[in-house]
């Protein structure tokens, strides 16, 4: 793969990404994604949620801070989106939680089609029917193969599959990629996989054609980014280390990205 043309694509085309995220963290996805080059944009409510679905390069559906009303308008943001041939995300949080989040989930896979569905590996395993252990939000551990839930999964939905974690896996079903890129630093700010699913978003906004490559690029320069922030001097922890971090996305080098990349083929 080559990497560059696809982060180009993104600033040259500044996609429209409409995200229904978390709101803990709402503001760090807009940086995030206008940090990349792209446009990010919120809406929530049911009288303008189809509007803004149909004008967007793509959706993201995040249920984080999920109610009864926005799972409603997510349903009628993704139905649209699909209508219009516009990729839709699905970032499934804390899906194992809570009985409610499981039946947002259940009620979403049967009204929309999705292309990538992105989240931890206790997430990824819920809805794969695979056992995970999980707190909260935040995934534990597991005996079963990232790789082969992934797989599963995207056979099972039809869609491509992402597994954030020390190791990123990205499965199509058919084709399965390891990324290696990232710092342990990224996990320990809020939000940082709920700001991925949102780049993945822009990336596949941009290059629609290409959606698996698009996802696999995302991984990449979002863990490049985090490498080179956490390597910066002015770096001493978290705090310090998201601003920094939003900086390097917005400086990646196009030329470097390829040379950077650290992605391991499993599959395909």
């Amino acid at each position: 793969m080559e990497f560059k043309r696809y982060v180009k694509a993104v600033k040259e085309q500044n996609p429209l990404v409409h995200n229904m995220t978390n709101q803990v963290v709402a503001t760090d996805v807009a940086n995030t994604l206008l940090a990349i080059g792209a446009s990010p944009i919120m809406a929530y409510a049911k009288e303008e949620v189809e509007q803004i679905a149909a004008i967007s390069q793509a959706v993201v559906l995040n249920i984080g801070t999920i109610t009864k009303e926005v799972a409603e308008s997510m349903v009628i943001a993704g139905q649209t989106a699909n209508e219009q041939g516009i990729p839709v995300i699905l970032d499934p949080v804390g899906v194992g939680a809570t009985s409610f989040r499981k039946e947002v989930v259940e009620d979403l896979f049967n009204a929309i089609q999705f292309t990538l569905i992105r989240g931890n590996s206790a997430e990824i395993a819920t809805l794969a029917g695979v056992e995970w252990a999980s707190k909260g939000v935040d995934a534990q551990e597991g005996e079963a193969s990232r790789t082969d839930i992934a797989e599963k999964l995207a056979n099972e939905k039809n869609c491509i599959v992402a597994i954030s974690g020390k190791e990123d896996v990205i499965s199509d079903g058919t084709r399965t990629v390891t990324v290696q890129n990232g710092d342990s630093l990224m996990g320990n700010i809020t939000g940082s996989g709920c700001m991925l699913s949102s780049l993945t978003g822009a990336f596949i906004g941009a290059n629609p054609t290409e959606p698996f490559e698009s996802v696999v690029c995302a991984h990449v320069a979002f863990g490049i980014a985090g490498e080179q922030a956490a390597s910066s001097p002015s770096v001493t922890g978290p705090g310090t280390f998201k601003p920094v971090f939003h900086d390097k996305l917005y400086t990646i080098n196009t030329e470097d990205i390829d040379r950077l990349a650290k992605l391991t083929p499993i599959n395909g």
